[in-house]
């Protein structure tokens, strides 16, 4: 979770093991049944379903319950009716927190997230609050050379190229060209990680001692949320802050 880099979004995970990954195989058919719902089952014409698949796949999510979202994506089997909703706020320090939310259950949600904002010493905003701050952008992990990544990706329409200082680059797109960017980069024999598209903070606030343990505990309890989908917030968190939380 490294203040420079944007795709570290999510709070730390902590906790047992399989809760999280069951959490996460979640909401990973949850993405894979709204893709499906709001475009086509075909992912060949589906581009929000050809990246849900993805990350699916990357997080080796089983291929029956790939298939079963896309059936009740698709209306062929029934099942919960999810909405998507977009709820804001501002945690310590200053900091401005975008939650992506995935539900079928509009009020349960809201009163989950807004006791996750209280406790942990935040406020849940009004539509639009902090929105302003963020921009929809595709975010690619590769491996590689500096000058290989950089010439590959940016001859393939990226916007930016990051060294995330762990052996691995991050690169900035527009939303709609992340799948290119990343099948380019593929193609020219680097290993991409990851490639997804987030919400990216315009400006980093700097918190770090009693509020960036105060904001890391409120994300973790908010990314613990069934309804959750995507987390996104602002912080730049110092390293000794960082090390304390993953510790305690």
């Amino acid at each position: 979770m490294a203040g420079h880099s944007h795709s570290a979004n999510i709070a730390i995970r902590k906790g047992a093991q399989d809760g999280k990954r069951a959490k996460l195989f979640s909401k990973l058919a949850k993405e894979i049944i709204i893709a499906t719902k709001l475009g086509d089952p075909d992912p060949d014409t589906n581009p929000r379903l050809r990246l849900a698949l993805r990350k699916a796949k990357a997080q080796s999510l089983p291929k029956a319950t790939i298939d079963r979202a896309i059936k009740k994506g698709s209306g062929e089997l029934g099942g919960n009716d999810y909405q998507e909703l977009i709820m804001e706020g501002y945690g310590p320090g200053g900091t401005a927190v975008f939650v992506e939310v995935m539900t079928d259950n509009r009020n349960r949600a809201a009163s989950e997230i807004r006791h996750a904002f209280d406790r942990g010493g935040g406020n849940l905003g009004t539509s639009g609050c902090v929105a302003y701050m963020f921009e929809r952008k595709g975010v690619v992990t590769v491996v590689g050379e500096e000058d290989e990544v950089m010439l590959t990706a940016l001859e393939a329409g990226a916007e930016d190229i990051s060294d995330n200082e762990d052996g691995t680059w991050e690169v900035l797109t527009e939303a709609n060209a992340c799948e290119d960017v990343a099948t380019a980069l593929t193609e020219a024999g680097m290993e991409v990680t990851n490639d997804e598209v987030l919400f990216v903070p315009d400006l980093r606030v700097d918190v770090s001692g009693k509020e960036a343990a105060q904001l890391l505990r409120m994300l973790d309890t908010l990314d613990d949320c069934d309804d959750v989908q995507g987390l996104t917030h602002n912080a730049n968190f110092d390293e000794a802050s960082l090390e304390e939380f993953a510790n305690s």
